[in-house]
C-alpha cells in the first residue's frame, strides 16, 4: 500500500437516518465480572454511529487541522443543503455538520441523532455530498477527497444516470465506502435471512456502482466495526527537508572535496501510548461559591518553585520542594518552622558542584560547539562490522535533490560505489548552524527505484560502557588452577540437551503453510503490535463513544493484538521431549514458594538477601539425628596445609558444591527404635506421607515456609491414595483431609492451587481406569462447601479467585 501525505483529506460522512434505522437489533457486550454473558438493545442507528465516530476519533486523536470532515443526513425531516437552495429538489437531504477540524462537539451532536418519519435517498444525499465537498475544496486542488455512505439499503433509490455521478466522482478522484447494516458479507461469513427484495435490489446496485467507479468497496457494519479496532500501522509521507551532503574538508581543500545538495525524511517514527492529564476537585473561594458544597474540576500541573534555606554553619545552598522544607524532624519531633525564602528564576545563576562548593557558571560561560548545517561524512567501514546495539531512535531517509539532475547524479554514485564495496559510513550530522552534533551511519539502500541513504544515529564513545563479566566456560579457583569438574561448568551432555531444545525452538519454520506447502517463520515483526499503544487508544475511543462503561464495558483486545502473545503449539509440541532431557541433564526441579505467614501482632518475616540464591547446594540442617557433623567437618578440615592462607577457604566452596549433603551418615548415632518401626510412607522429596497425611500437613503447617510445599503434597497423597485398591477404607480420612485442606488453602491464599487440585480429582475419578465414582459421589454429598472457591469468597479474605459463584455450584452438583 503505498504511503499517503498525513493530513489534507476531507471525508464527507453520509449517514441514513429514515425510519427503517430505528429498528432494534441485540447487539452481544463482553462477559459480566462473573462470567455472565451480556447483551444490550439499541437501534440500528446507534449501532452504525459507533462507526461514525471511531473514524472522526481518529482524525481527533491525531490532531491534524488538514483532516477534516463534514456530515450530511438522508431521510431527515427537513431539507437543508447548497443544491436545494439553489434549484430546489433533494428533499430530506440535511447539511447537518459543515466541513471542519473535528472535535468532541462533532461526536456530541452525531449522539444527539435518532431516527426519523420520512424516507431518504442515498443517492441523493451522494451528489449533495460531492458538491458540498468540490466547493468546499475549490482552491485545494491536492487534497484527498473521500465519502463514506452508511446505510441498511431498506429504502428505494432512484438510479437513474448513476454512471453520470461515477464519471464526475472518477474525474475528482474521491473513493466511496459503502457500510451497509445487516449486508451479505463473506468475509464474517453472515448472510441475512429473509431479506426483503428492496434491501436485495440495492445492495446488488451498490456492487455495481462501487466496481464500475474502481475506487471504492462495500461491506458490512459489522465487518467495519471489527476492523476499525484492529490494530494498524499506517503509512504516510513525510515532509522533505533540506541539508548538505559533504565528503572531505570544504574549507581547506575544496579541489578534493564533494558537496551536494539533499533533501532527507522520516523512514519510522516512534509511537508511544497518548498521555493521561490529571484532574483534581478544587474548591471554590467562598465569596465566589453559591453552593457550600460545590467546587471546580481543574487540571494538575507541575510547578517548580525555588527557597532558600538558611543554616547554621557553613553549608551549600539548598533546593527543596517548599512542602519538604515547611515541616523538619528534631529529636523524633516535628515542629514548624520559619517559610523559607521564596526566589524567582531570574534571581538564579547555573552552577556546577565541584567537590564540596558549588562553581557558578551563568549562561554563555561557556562557548557553544561551531557548527555547521550538514551531513559530514567521516569515514567507510564494512557492513559486517557494524553492531546493531548501537542503533538508536528513528531511521531517516536522505535523497539527492528532485529538482537537480546533476545532484542526483553525483549523490547516486556515492550510493552505488558503497553499494557494490560493501560499505557503510561514519557521518557527523547537525539540523541548522549552531545545534548540537549527532553520529550516525549511513546505509546505501539501491534496492528501491531511486537511490538513497537510511540514517540512522549511533552513540558517542563516551556514551559505551564496556562492562567485562567472567567466563562461562572456564573457571579458575583461588590458585590460578583452572577447575575442570564444576556445577558451575557443562557437561557435554548438558550442552547436547541445550542444543536440542534449542534446535527445537526454531521459529522460523512454524508459520502458515504457503501455496507450495512451505512454513514460513512464525514471527512478522511488520504484523506485530505494541498492545500499549493500541490498547490504550481502544480504551480511549470506547470511552467517548460509549454513555455508560458499567453496561457497554471496553470489549477485549483484537485477535491481531494477541496473536504472538502465546508460542505456537507446534513448537511446544516439538520441543517437549527435548525439554525432558534438559531436565534430566541438569536436574532440574521445582523450587517450592515460601510463604510467610503474617503473624497476629502484624510483625513480617523479613526478607534474608541470600533466600533466592539457588546455586549452591545447602548442607542439613543441625538436628540431634547429625549432631556429630561438625566433628566430620573439623577433621576434613585439619587436613589442609598449615601454610596455606585463610582467604583459601573459598576452595572449599568447590568440594562443598560437589559434594551431595548426606542425610545419614556411618559416624552419625542410630536412630531410636520406635523411629524405624513407623514407616510413614513418605516418598523422597515429599513432606506428607500416606500412613498418616493429616498428621503431616499439620505439622508443617507451622512452618510458614513449608505451606505452599503442604498443600502440593497432600494433594498429590489424595489422589494417589484414591486411585489404589480397597480405597473405600479410608474414606473418611480421606474427605477429613479434604475439608483441612480446602480451609488451609482458603486462609494462606492458595486459592488457585485448590481449584486445579479439586478439578484433576474429578477428573482422575471420573475415568474408566483406574477411577473411583464412588469416592467422588461422596464428595458430592458434602455440598457446595467442598467445591471449587469462587471470587465472592476469595474477596471475603482478600484473595482472588477466577470462578464465579454458578460456577462452583455447577461444578460439585453436575
Amino acid at each position: 500500500m503505498p504511503a499517503e501525505r498525513a493530513g489534507y483529506t476531507v471525508t464527507m460522512f453520509l449517514i441514513d437516518v429514515s425510519a427503517s434505522m430505528g429498528k432494534t437489533r441485540t447487539v452481544d457486550l463482553p462477559d459480566a465480572p462473573n462470567g455472565k454473558p451480556q447483551t444490550t438493545e439499541m437501534t440500528n442507528l446507534e449501532w452504525a454511529l459507533q462507526y461514525v465516530k471511531l473514524k472522526i476519533q481518529e482524525m481527533i486523536y491525531h490532531g491534524r487541522k488538514t483532516e477534516q470532515c463534514g456530515v450530511i443526513l438522508f431521510g431527515a425531516q427537513e431539507t437543508k443543503n447548497m443544491i436545494n437552495e439553489k434549484s430546489g429538489g433533494y428533499d430530506h437531504v440535511m447539511n447537518y455538520v459543515d466541513i471542519a477540524m473535528p472535535d468532541a462537539g462533532t461526536l456530541a451532536k452525531l449522539s444527539e441523532l435518532s431516527p426519523s418519519e420520512e424516507i431518504g435517498d442515498p443517492i441523493d444525499a451522494l451528489v449533495v455530498g460531492i458538491e458540498t465537498q468540490r466547493a468546499y475544496l475549490i482552491n485545494k486542488k491536492t487534497w484527498t477527497r473521500k465519502i463514506v455512505l452508511l446505510t441498511d439499503g431498506e429504502n428505494p433509490i432512484e438510479v437513474e444516470d448513476w454512471e453520470t455521478i461515477v464519471e464526475k466522482m472518477t474525474t475528482l478522484e474521491i473513493s466511496l465506502t459503502i457500510v451497509g447494516v445487516d449486508f451479505d458479507d463473506e468475509e464474517l461469513p453472515f448472510h441475512e435471512e429473509e431479506k426483503s427484495t428492496i434491501k436485495r435490489a440495492n445492495e446488488a446496485f451498490f456492487h455495481t456502482f462501487v466496481e464500475e467507479l474502481g475506487n471504492g468497496t462495500v461491506g458490512s457494519c459489522a465487518f467495519a466495526l471489527q476492523e476499525i479496532s484492529r490494530p494498524d500501522v499506517k503509512s504516510v509521507k513525510s515532509a522533505l527537508l533540506g541539508s548538505v551532503l559533504r565528503l572531505g574538508d570544504i574549507d581547506t581543500r575544496s579541489e578534493e572535496a564533494i558537496e551536494v545538495m539533499v533533501k532527507y525524511s522520516k523512514c519510522t517514527a516512534i509511537t508511544r501510548p497518548k498521555g493521561f492529564k490529571k484532574f483534581a476537585k478544587r474548591p471554590l473561594p467562598t465569596d465566589e461559591q453559591t453552593d457550600p458544597e460545590s467546587n471546580l474540576w481543574v487540571e494538575l500541573k507541575m510547578q517548580t518553585k525555588y527557597v532558600l534555606e538558611e543554616e547554621d554553619g557553613d553549608s551549600d545552598v539548598e533546593m527543596k520542594n517548599v512542602e519538604d522544607v515547611n515541616k523538619e524532624s528534631k529529636d523524633g519531633e516535628v515542629e514548624d518552622k520559619k517559610e523559607p525564602e521564596a526566589l524567582d528564576k531570574e534571581q538564579l545563576q547555573r552552577g556546577f558542584k565541584y567537590g564540596s562548593t558549588y562553581v557558578l557558571c551563568p549562561d554563555g560561560s561557556f562557548q557553544k560547539l561551531d557548527t555547521r548545517k550538514g551531513i559530514d561524512i567521516a569515514g567507510f567501514f564494512r557492513k559486517k562490522d557494524f553492531r546493531r546495539d548501537y542503533s538508536m531512535g528513528e531511521v531517516y531517509y536522505v535523497w539527492a535533490d528532485p529538482s537537480s539532475p546533476q545532484q542526483q547524479v553525483a549523490f547516486s554514485s556515492i550510493v552505488q560505489a558503497m553499494f557494490e564495496r560493501d560499505l557503510m559510513a561514519i557521518a557527523r550530522w547537525v539540523n541548522k548552524d549552531g545545534a548540537e552534533p549527532k553520529m550516525g551511519v549511513l546505509y546505501p539502500d539501491v534496492g528501491s527505484t531511486v537511490d538513497n541513504f537510511l540514517f540512522v544515529q549511533m552513540p558517542f564513545a563516551d556514551d559505551v560502557r564496556k562492562y567485562a563479566f567472567a567466563s562461562l566456560e572456564t573457571l579458575i579457583n583461588k590458585k590460578g588452577e583452572e577447575v575442570l569438574r564444576h556445577p558451575y561448568l557443562p557437561t557435554d551432555e548438558q550442552v547436547e540437551a541445550i542444543d536440542k531444545f534449542v534446535d527445537a525452538m526454531d521459529l522460523m519454520d512454524a508459520g502458515e503453510k504457503d501455496d507450495d506447502g512451505n512454513r514460513g517463520p512464525w514471527f512478522e515483526p511488520a504484523l506485530s503490535y505494541n498492545p500499549a499503544v493500541h490498547r490504550v487508544k481502544q480504551a480511549l475511543f470506547h470511552g467517548a463513544v460509549v454513555s455508560d462503561l458499567n453496561k457497554n464495558p471496553l470489549p477485549p483486545p483484537h485477535p491481531e493484538l494477541l496473536k504472538y502473545f502465546n508460542p505456537p503449539k507446534r513448537v511446544l509440541k516439538r520441543a517437549r521431549s527435548a525439554l525432558e532431557e534438559c531436565k534430566t541433564a541438569f536436574n532440574v526441579r521445582e523450587v517450592p514458594k515460601r510463604v510467610f505467614r503474617q503473624r497476629k501482632d502484624g510483625h513480617v518475616h523479613a526478607h534474608d538477601e541470600d533466600e533466592d540464591m539457588l546455586l549452591l547446594s545447602k548442607l542439613p540442617k543441625r538436628t540431634q539425628s547429625n549432631a556429630s557433623q561438625p566433628q566430620l567437618r573439623a577433621s576434613q578440615t585439619t587436613t589442609k596445609n598449615a601454610d596455606e592462607s585463610e582467604t583459601e577457604d573459598d576452595d572449599d566452596d568447590y568440594v562443598l558444591l560437589d559434594r551431595k549433603p548426606q542425610l545419614q551418615s556411618p559416624n552419625l548415632p542410630t536412630p531410636a527404635p520406635d523411629s524405624l518401626e513407623r514407616d510413614t510412607g513418605m516418598e523422597p522429596g515429599r513432606i506428607v506421607g500416606r500412613t498418616h497425611p493429616l498428621e503431616d500437613f499439620k505439622r508443617n503447617l507451622v512452618n510458614g515456609d513449608l505451606v505452599s510445599k503442604a498443600v502440593e503434597d497432600l494433594g498429590w497423597v489424595v489422589k494417589d491414595i484414591v486411585s489404589k485398591p480397597f480405597a473405600s477404607r479410608r474414606t473418611e480420612e480421606l474427605l477429613q483431609c479434604l475439608r483441612e485442606l480446602r480451609e488451609v488453602c482458603l486462609k494462606e491464599d492458595e486459592i488457585d492451587a485448590w481449584n486445579e487440585f479439586i478439578q484433576d480429582l474429578k477428573d482422575s475419578c471420573l475415568e474408566e481406569f483406574p477411577g473411583n465414582k464412588d469416592f467422588w459421589d461422596d464428595v458430592s454429598r458434602l455440598g457446595r462447601g467442598i467445591s471449587l472457591i469462587s471470587k465472592p469468597e476469595a474477596k471475603a479474605v482478600g484473595g482472588r479467585s477466577g470462578i464465579s459463584e454458578a460456577l462452583a455450584k455447577q461444578f460439585i452438583e453436575s
